[in-house]
């Protein structure tokens, strides 16, 4: 059984054709088979879509 990604996960971007692979965020919110993860990083924030199937939990 895959594990459950809720809203305040932490999360690692999986998928290797991403420019964003190897990321760990913070998921915002869920809607359908997306999720918008926050990442954080030094002087910057990021708020990025991605599919469920690209996360793995961290």
């Amino acid at each position: 059984m895959d594990a459950v990604i809720l809203p305040g996960s932490t999360v690692t971007v999986s998928d290797q054709t991403s420019i964003y692979r190897g990321y760990k965020g913070i998921v915002q919110r869920l809607s359908g088979p997306r999720a918008a993860v926050l990442f954080e990083g030094g002087c910057w924030d990021k708020l990025v879509t991605l599919p469920l199937r690209s996360l793995k939990l961290s």
